[in-house]
């Protein structure tokens, strides 16, 4: 869509799966205006990552709109229909598509809507008192300004590849970031040596494609992270009664405190690897040893990064630490691919309205049950917002699994009604303590 100007309900700015979900959500219910900006010329997905056997970690139901409205015409089961690839995908047995049928899933879905508004880049939002309503200014891919307003924002503008201080320093030639793993294959293979820093999903699957290189007689391989060990991802089916509604809505209602310890409790739920992948790491690592000649490997948990150079004769040295006995060493790569994580952004275009969002006590905006930020007295509208309430929601926050949970509350709250029926049992747990005496 070329972009709509004027008035609007509901402004989404950004265009990953949980804003496109909330479009899709959207599309049918009745006189709702609206619509999503997203910078970027069209849709993709994780391209940088995007190996050709790469899983999807949630099952097909996690997809756009099923879990709050099965019957909806843009659900992954209507995608397979559509595609002639229905009865195929039922006898396959294997309700985990591949990442790249899910971004297909993604793209088709995109399509079907008109409510997108790809090559617009907002550039500022102001709150207006008098007409109660949010302006924002829009720079479309042509340079022309447009400027739209609408009663509510939501905010999903996503995450971004973080590089911590110590690898921060290097020449760019020397360092990417998973994100941008396939993009940078041919300085991989050019490289002697390639050591990935950091572990978590994206860690894994890039050493099983440096290790797959390596046994046809590619670079030598490392791998260090911090972790104490080649943690697994805790997806055990009680374990995740941790990533439904109930448990959000319980977590939401914590203090601020108990839910900042459980956070770092949970790191396995997001910063774990995934069995499959593991197998299949120490599959290649097996079968190193039945060939000889082949470029070194060094595997290292327990160890942290804490400096990186270009040395004189042109290395690339990093500066490390055993964290079980404090004691310091070299690990000399010539390519380092930083499994580091994303952050949140922190939306520029916010800064006008900044003085209206409240924060608590770390500077974060306080998030409301109805996934809305805590405003000053007297504002009318709402921002709404999707993947940056971690600290209020806990560690399914990112998940894929409670984007349409999470949408259906926001339409609910933006429409006032329930447009759709949230979850009312999602969990055996009961995670409340029990009353007190009497």
């Amino acid at each position: 869509m070329s972009g709509n100007t004027g008035a609007h309900d509901v402004i989404a700015i950004g265009c990953g799966p949980f804003n496109l979900g909330l479009a899709a959500l959207a599309s049918t219910v009745d006189d709702l205006d609206l619509v999503v900006l997203d910078e970027r010329p069209e849709f993709t997905w994780h391209r940088g990552m995007m190996f050709g056997d790469a899983s999807m970690q949630v099952n097909f139901l996690a997809d756009l709109v099923t879990l709050v409205a099965p019957w909806h015409p843009l659900s992954f089961l209507a995608y397979l229909h559509d595609k002639d690839r229905l009865y195929t995908f039922t006898v396959r047995e294997n309700f985990f598509p591949s990442r790249r049928e899910y971004e297909d899933y993604l793209r088709w879905a995109a399509a079907r809507l008109t409510s997108l508004c790809f090559s617009h880049r907002v550039d500022e939002v102001d709150w207006n008192a008098d007409e109660e309503r949010f302006t924002v200014r829009v720079v479309r891919g042509d340079g022309t300004v447009v400027r739209m307003a609408a009663r509510h924002l939501v905010v999903g503008i996503g995450t971004a590849p973080h590089l911590p201080e110590a690898l921060a320093g290097l020449p760019a030639d020397r360092i990417l970031h998973t994100a941008d793993y396939l993009y940078r294959t041919d300085d991989v293979a050019r490289a002697g040596r390639v050591t990935v820093v950091g572990s978590g999903q994206s860690g894994a699957e890039v050493a099983v494609d440096l290790l797959t290189r390596n046994l046809d007689g590619g670079p030598a391989v490392g791998w260090l992270t911090r972790t104490g060990s080649w943690a697994p991802l805790d997806y055990t089916k009680m374990n995740l009664e941790l990533t439904t509604p109930a448990y959000m809505r319980y977590f939401h209602s914590l203090p601020e405190d108990v839910r900042d310890r459980l956070t770092r409790e949970q790191w396995q739920f997001y910063k774990g690897i995934s069995t499959d992948t593991l197998e299949e790491i120490h599959e290649l690592l097996y079968r190193r040893q039945l060939a000889p000649d082949l470029a070194d490997v060094e595997l290292r948990f327990g160890v942290a990064v804490e400096s990186a150079a270009v040395d004189a004769g042109g290395r690339t040295v990093l500066g490390c630490r055993h964290l079980d006995t404090g004691r310091p060493f070299e690990h000399v790569t010539d390519l380092v691919v930083a499994a580091t994580g994303y952050r949140a952004r922190p939306p520029a275009f916010l800064t006008p309205v900044d003085k209206l969002i409240r924060r608590d006590a770390r500077g974060r905006p306080v998030v409301r049950a109805d996934h809305s930020v805590e405003l000053a007295d007297g504002v009318t509208g709402r921002i709404f917002v999707a993947n940056a309430e971690l600290h209020a929601y806990g560690v399914s926050t990112p998940n894929l699994d409670i984007g349409a949970v999470r949408n259906a509350a926001i339409l609910n709250a933006i429409t006032g009604k329930e447009t759709y029926r949230l979850p009312r049992r999602s969990a055996f747990t009961r995670f409340e303590a029990p009353p007190g005496p009497a």
